[in-house]
């Protein structure tokens, strides 16, 4: 992953449990509609596989990690895959230590000041801030009081019509997962559906991201 570029789009798509054959659809489905940043959960089944797909599939037009991350096992299973970043939802610091030396992105996850604090000075490229939802926007424009430096990353609760109040509050990056990646949408081969809310999403970005992108 290169971290500059995805701080000049900074969405970031979480698929979890979904079947081999739905990578591709997928995937063209979320290109498609301007994202270009997803991770895939290692507690999906055959994560593996589903990342190497993902990577395959996505022809560069993605950048392809892995979240979910908790042990030394998945990580090495995951960046043999092709994973090009890591996420996990809380600071797993032997997996962090590793990623941190080998220049590997890495997003621990992380909830109270000390928490972020923490995550932060292990060497994560950005804090993911999880669960978001239950503090909300107002959260992130407290912590960046103190931690004006740190980078954190909104994930749980984020939608379009709240992102603007998310990154106008501090936050440097979001995430989305089950909201768009809905199982009876995945059940049902409505990737079209997908399409239009990752669109909506990237549509509800913040001008400056606009530019850029």
């Amino acid at each position: 992953m290169d971290i500059a570029k995805f701080k000049s789009k900074p969405v970031m798509g979480i698929v979890r449990g979904v079947a081999l054959e739905l990578i591709e659809p997928i995937v063209e489905a979320v290109a498609s509609a301007g994202l270009e940043t997803i991770e895939i959960t290692m507690n999906t089944a055959n994560a593996p596989a589903l990342i190497r797909q993902a990577v395959r599939s996505a022809r560069k037009r993605l950048t392809v990690g892995a979240g979910t991350v908790l042990t030394m096992d998945q990580l090495r299973s995951a960046l043999d895959a092709g994973a090009t970043f890591i996420v996990m939802p809380a600071l797993i610091r032997d997996v962090t230590e590793y990623c941190v030396k080998e220049k590997v992105p890495v997003f621990p996850g992380a909830l109270s000041p000390q928490e972020i604090y923490d995550a932060h000075m292990a060497g994560a490229a950005m804090v993911k801030v999880f669960p978001a939802k239950f503090f909300g926007p107002g959260y992130f424009r407290e912590i960046k009081g103190p931690f004006d430096k740190i980078s954190l990353l909104a994930c749980g609760g984020v939608t379009p019509e709240n992102m603007k109040d998310y990154f106008a509050g501090g936050a440097d990056a979001v995430s989305f997962g089950s909201s768009v990646f809905r199982k009876e949408w995945m059940a049902s081969g409505d990737f079209k559906s997908i399409s239009r809310l990752v669109a909506d999403y990237m549509q509800h970005l913040p001008e400056q991201y606009q530019k850029a992108a």
